[in-house]
């Protein structure tokens, strides 16, 4: 049995592809802000349609050049209000900029997420790619990769709780501790591309891998790299996961044409893209829908009923105990 939560447990499993939904559940291609509207019944509406996991990023500040507010809120806040409205789906970072924050208030957050919504949270992680935001929060950019690494060992220690751990023992212990710690053993964290890291330091020290989406036979290389990447650190399976933009057409026989980062596309090649994309190894699809151009009720409408069913999340396990 896995050592994380039921989050992790309801969207991994070796050999099979299971799907999650971007934050804002929303259309808007106009502009980099959404409205944020209704956010709570769709979030509802997706996990009861049957997705695995509900994303929210980490866009600290509007930056025009950019040109994506994401959810707009701070995501530890966000994902602690989703996770008192909704009961079973995972909740998951795609990405926390991790050189940006303090590790301790980082480790806070994410322990406090996870155990407040049951041990839902999938921590992605990421070292930033925009030197403004750097700038803002007086650190140096050139050094990310090394505060990445700090940042990415302090929480894996801070949020794992050793056998027999209390939170009440831990007051009269006389040592200083950061409490609450994981829900479960551990609070899984993916690295999102390479985060300034090397393939072996990623297969070694990550839970699993968010990549960014590309062409079948791209990708395919892509999980070779990271097979042979966990094989070289004599490390098991671990999962792969990626993003992918749709604007999924009303005319089910739509084929693909490319937007930004994924297509507009039909249910039928949806699917045919999703199967292949299974037996090339990818273990989680991550959908953004931010240039749908049709009522993103409809989109769940059919995703709900066409897609999902052939992609189930996992039943959510007994959470493990702690070791």
């Amino acid at each position: 049995m896995s050592k994380f939560g039921k989050g992790y447990n309801r969207v991994f499993s070796e050999g099979a592809l299971t799907l999650g939904i971007n934050f804002p559940i929303e259309a808007y291609a106009d502009g980099p802000v959404p409205m944020m509207q209704g956010q709570v019944d769709l979030a509802k509406r997706a996990e009861g349609a049957g997705f695995a996991a509900l994303w929210s990023r980490d866009v600290p500040l509007l930056d025009p050049s950019f040109g994506d507010a994401g959810q707009i809120y701070d995501p530890w806040v966000w994902l602690g209000f989703v996770a008192a409205h909704t009961i079973d789906i995972a909740l998951a970072t795609g990405s926390i900029i991790l050189p940006l924050r303090k590790g301790v208030d980082l480790a806070k957050a994410a322990a406090s997420v996870d155990q407040l919504s049951d041990g839902r949270l999938i921590m992605g992680v990421a070292s930033g790619d925009r030197p403004v935001e750097y700038s803002v929060y007086e650190q140096d950019f050139t050094s990310r990769g090394d505060v990445f690494r700090d940042r990415f060992d302090f929480i894996r220690s801070a949020t794992q709780a050793p056998k027999g751990f209390d939170n009440r023992q831990a007051g009269h212990s006389g040592q200083l501790h950061m409490i609450p710690k994981a829900k479960a053993s551990a609070v899984p964290l993916l690295v999102t591309g390479n985060s300034r890291q090397s393939p072996a330091w990623i297969a070694q020290n990550a839970d699993g891998w968010l990549m960014y989406p590309g062409p079948i036979e791209k990708q395919r290389m892509v999980l070779n790299n990271w097979h042979a990447s966990l094989e070289q650190a004599e490390k098991g399976w671990k999962p792969f996961a990626q993003s992918l933009y749709i604007d999924l057409v009303a005319d089910p026989d739509a084929q693909p044409t490319p937007i930004h980062l994924g297509f507009r596309l039909g249910r039928h090649a949806l699917m045919v893209l999703l199967n292949a994309s299974q037996d090339i190894g990818v273990n989680h699809i991550t959908f953004n829908i931010r240039f749908s151009s049709r009522p993103v009720e409809a989109v769940l409408d059919d995703l709900a009923t066409y897609i999902l069913p052939h992609f189930p999340a996992h039943a959510n396990p007994a959470a493990p105990a702690k070791t």
